[in-house]
């Protein structure tokens, strides 16, 4: 199950929060919209239907008398549209737009004078709405307005002025929108940005569905993955980012399995070489001997004639080793040869390989011993396959070791694990070769066997591997070369939970 950290970070997780301010960005930007087009619409209505009033009050209150305005009808004026319709505030301003008079309260005008500008313009043109002009009640507001000269305009002694949305009714409409507009236009749009994100997540998760499901497959894929495969950093993204992440590390897992195939394909190609190589020579001096028996047996002896069967028999059973090996490494590299562990002791091993070799090992007068510790715990291996090992590690010494030198086997315990050490008197190994004494076909300094064809210690090294042990070279500080062969313990595998060796 993914953590909800992870969730967050999905596609579909970014995609929604992604709608969702993308949703509240056009609710805002609408309602500011609306705002200001509700606010223009307002004030092209309001002037447009208020356009003559101002020359309408001037007519209709008798303000301008033979030619002359009436101050004292102007204050009546004043006095009436200041209780009756407080949402006007008339002013009276000369030609430069100095306010002369108005029906506002005194200490509320923030302004001597208004721009002429807007109202030489709408008196030049009438229907040129909205057109604010300066609200002398403000240092910066603009407000609609209707305006005419007096008293008239032939004689222009100044104008009125008439603000058709003064404070009172700015305080209204905000009452009314706080009360109504803004609650209304708060659920329209909340319930819109509501109905969007619901259709909007639908849509998203049709779309991001057939994303997940293989991103969970992709995800299922890597984790099936082989443990040897190259571990880039785990992906910290959405279901994208995975995919990503997932090809680069199959990309690099390609690369590096192409890699090993061409390497594979040059030992194959080596090891093809020398196997024939290494055929050829026993089975051209076997074919060799026999036809000069064939051809000369009338004139050899029966001492001659012994001595060239001798000789092909020997070459037939170094043909036959070869093969055998040959057919022992190929089964344990492709893990058709699998061990069978057990437990047993390896001082009784030990003691038994030995005592095969000890005949040899005293027509050479070569001393064959064994010592360390021999109270160990019981190791976990393939007992026919250790013993295999064994043979080949002492058949090496005895090749490499001249006669009347000694070979020794010394046993330990190296924390979970038993080890045999197996070290020589002989030359020991070059510097030059100890790399590659565990390479199939490798040949170090020929000892006093040239019939070995170099797979011995390479059969050695992959039975090492398949029994969880461990086969190591080198070199003793004294003199010889030593081999260190290292076996789990009984107790360490049998007791391990989920262990394939256990017991």
């Amino acid at each position: 199950m993914k953590s909800p950290f992870r969730m967050a970070r999905s596609v579909y997780a970014r995609l929604s929060l992604g709608l969702f301010v993308l949703l509240v960005a056009v609710g805002l930007v609408y309602t500011a919209i609306s705002l200001v087009a509700l606010s223009r619409y307002q004030a092209s209505v309001n002037q447009e239907l208020n356009r003559n009033l101002a020359m309408n009050l001037v007519a209709d209150q008798n303000l301008v008398d033979n030619g002359e305005l009436n101050f004292d009808e102007l204050d009546k004026l004043f006095s009436l549209y200041m209780s009756i319709n407080p949402s006007i505030e008339i002013y009276l301003i000369d030609p430069d737009g100095r306010i002369l008079s108005y029906s506002a309260d005194p200490d509320k005008i923030k302004r001597n004078s208004v721009s002429m500008a807007p109202i030489r313009r709408l008196l030049a043109d009438a229907n040129a709405y909205p057109l604010l002009g300066d609200d002398p009640r403000s240092h910066d507001r603009q407000k609609v307005f209707s305006v005419t000269p007096v008293p008239s305009a032939g004689n222009v002694e100044g104008y009125l002025y008439v603000v058709l949305r003064g404070e009172e009714y700015d305080a209204a409409e905000l009452m009314a929108r706080e009360s109504q507009f803004f609650i209304t236009s708060a659920w329209a749009v909340a319930i819109s940005l509501g109905i969007g994100l619901l259709a909007g997540l639908a849509v998203f998760h049709l779309l991001t569905r057939r994303l997940k499901r293989l991103a969970d497959r992709v995800d299922h894929f890597q984790n099936q993955l082989a443990t040897d495969a190259p571990q880039l950093p785990a992906p910290a993204g959405d279901e994208i980012d995975t995919l990503a992440s997932t090809f680069e590390r199959m990309s690099t897992r390609i690369r590096v399995q192409l890699d090993q195939l061409q390497e594979k394909d040059a030992l194959r190609r080596q090891l093809v070489a020398q196997v024939s190589h290494d055929l050829r020579t026993p089975l051209a001096s076997l074919q060799g001997y026999i036809e000069s028996l064939l051809i000369k047996r009338d004139h050899l002896s029966d001492e001659e004639q012994a001595r060239f069967l001798t000789i092909a028999l020997n070459e037939s059973r170094r043909l036959g080793r070869l093969i055998d090996e040959l057919f022992e490494l190929a089964a344990l590299e492709a893990r058709e040869k699998q061990p069978e562990p057990e437990p047993f002791s390896l001082p009784e091993l030990i003691h038994d390989v030995v005592q095969k070799h000890q005949p040899a090992a005293s027509n050479r007068n070569l001393a064959l011993s064994v010592g360390g510790e021999l109270a160990l715990p019981l190791a976990y291996a393939d007992l026919g396959m250790t013993e295999r090992v064994l043979d080949n590690l002492i058949s090496n010494a005895m090749d490499h070791t001249p006669d009347n030198g000694r070979i020794e086997l010394t046993l330990a315990q190296a924390g979970e694990a038993v080890t045999v050490t197996v070290h020589d008197t002989g030359p020991g190994i070059p510097a030059d070769d100890l790399p590659f004494i565990f390479d199939a076909f490798h040949r170090g300094p020929a000892g006093r066997s040239s019939a070995h064809a170099g797979l011995g210690l390479a059969i050695a090294r992959r039975i090492m591997t398949l029994q969880h042990g461990s086969l190591r070279a080198g070199n003793h500080h004294e003199a010889g070369a030593e081999f260190v062969v290292s076996l789990p313990l009984a107790t360490t595998l049998t007791t391990s939970p989920g262990n394939p060796n256990a017991l």
